[in-house]
């Protein structure tokens, strides 16, 4: 993969350099943001040019997101808003969407998995499906931006600890969302505070009431993104599935929140070995908060404890039950989807049965060679 820059300066140290963000949202969420003023600073931007077989391969799932530093995403990921049409529709500033590009990457913490990398893997995948489902034809352009700008946003400030520890943990977040939906609530409302800083608002020169519509749509897609919703999702889209009309507002909306959630959990639609090392990091994350939630005498869920779960175990049964399912109900509408996208999730099934399937004999003949050693022994 190969790609050209006309220099050879990070997009992030250059806009530190030039042009300092105080986005007071990381770790501490208040209201301080919206007391900034604009500033009228414009710096000098370098010209960023992708080549143009990064631009091919962007829009589709065998994109390898391993190979990109977040300068790289950075241009990548303000490359696709232009290139829908975005920027020019919601005449956005340039200037202004590259700034809040920046304060996205920023808050977005360090985490194994709930990463600013995973960000990039989500918002690639939605711009991948907007091309294969030629949803530029069947879509408006504010339904593509809330889609977007909906991935970009949609794990903003992850603490890298789920729901369920929220809840039981009684933290800040779940105690002030009332435990439901703790984390996307959070998410939603990080976003909409780096967009009411000024020199961040990519919105600022649209209508009010098209703003208040766009900004209830993308929190609408961000909240879609708890599992807790799965089953109600998708059985709603489901209903419409059959007899699915693009003039239909309702429709639309449902479409747009399966469309999410199939980008947020779609790893294992990309290649062997750009999806598996995804798995060894959600893993990591997993277990990061089962160990917490032990020596904090909290439940513990089978599929996050390092002593019971496996990358086999931790898998088959995500993409038999919720993966497969998902996809294949979009394939109905949109089935070009099936050899791109739900082949190789029926190919990393049979991969991890088949990888179960060493474990277990592994394991039953290291039990035979225990017994086998215990009649010794007698």
């Amino acid at each position: 993969m190969t790609q050209t820059y006309h220099t050879q300066k990070s997009y992030i140290d250059i806009y530190r350099m030039n042009y300092p963000l105080n986005c007071n949202c990381k770790y501490n969420f208040s209201d301080d943001g919206k007391k900034l003023s604009p500033r009228r600073d414009v710096p000098s931007y370098p010209k960023y040019t992708l080549s143009q077989e990064t631009i091919e391969a962007l829009k589709k799932p065998t994109f390898d997101v391993w190979h990109w530093e977040h300068n790289e995403m950075l241009s990548c990921l303000e490359y696709m808003y232009h290139d829908l049409g975005l920027v020019k529709e919601f005449n956005m500033n340039p200037i202004t969407v590259k700034r809040w590009l920046l304060a996205i990457q920023e808050n977005y913490r360090d985490n194994p998995f709930h990463n600013f990398r995973h960000c990039f893997c989500v918002s690639q995948m939605m711009y991948g499906m907007i091309h294969l489902c030629n949803l530029q034809d069947k879509l408006s352009r504010t339904d593509m931006c809330i889609l977007m700008t909906a991935a970009v946003c949609h794990d903003l400030d992850h603490p890298g600890y789920n729901n369920t520890y929220q809840i039981n943990a009684r933290t800040e977040l779940a105690v002030r969302y009332n435990d439901i939906s703790p984390l996307e609530n959070h998410h939603s409302a990080v976003a909409f505070q780096i967009l009411s800083m000024p020199e961040c608002n990519i919105f600022a020169n649209i209508e009010p009431e098209s703003f208040k519509q766009i900004r209830q749509a993308i929190i609408t897609l961000i909240l879609a993104t708890d599992m807790a919703k799965h089953g109600e999702i998708l059985d709603s889209f489901r209903q419409t599935v059959d007899n699915f009309d693009f003039t239909k507002e309702e429709h639309v909306k449902c479409l747009k929140m399966v469309l999410i959630k199939c980008c947020d959990i779609s790893n294992e639609v990309r290649p062997t070995e750009v999806a598996e090392p995804w798995v060894d990091c959600l893993l990591e994350e997993y277990f990061m908060q089962s160990d917490r939630e032990k020596s904090e005498g909290l439940p513990v869920a089978p599929f996050m404890d390092r002593d019971k779960v496996t990358k086999p175990t931790a898998q088959i049964g995500f993409i038999k039950f919720v993966l497969i399912p998902m996809f294949e109900t979009v394939m109905k509408l949109f089935p070009q989807i099936e050899e791109i996208m739900v082949q190789p999730l029926r190919d990393s099934r049979d991969h991890y049965e088949e990888l179960k399937h060493i474990d277990d004999a592994m394991s039953e003949k290291k039990k035979m060679e225990s017994m086998s050693l215990g009649g010794n022994k007698k």
